[in-house]
């Protein structure tokens, strides 16, 4: 299962992702713009960005927040799998 990190500029940058590197999701209970937020971490717990949930931002092919929300741990690893243009596409492990 595949999902979209979008807002990766406004933390470490799109150049931070390699292909292969170890992520987190984490679920942003406390988020009140979202209630299916889902914050992406590096395994050394810097904030990256977040699951995209909306349909202008989820990649063809690849799943939103809101849809895997139910599905995930609080805490699930992901790996980066592509980087393409401002996209980072990564697969649930």
């Amino acid at each position: 299962m595949y999902i979209t990190i979008t807002r990766s500029n406004n933390y470490l940058g799109i150049e931070s992702y390699i292909i292969g590197q170890e992520l987190v999701l984490v679920k942003d209970k406390d988020n009140r713009y979202d209630d299916e937020s889902i914050l992406v971490k590096t395994t050394t717990g810097a904030k990256c960005g977040y699951v995209a949930n909306s349909v202008n931002s989820v990649a063809r092919g690849t799943h939103s927040a809101g849809y895997i929300y139910n599905i995930i741990k609080d805490n699930q690893k992901c790996l980066v799998s592509f980087i393409v243009e401002d996209k980072v596409i990564a697969e649930i492990i």
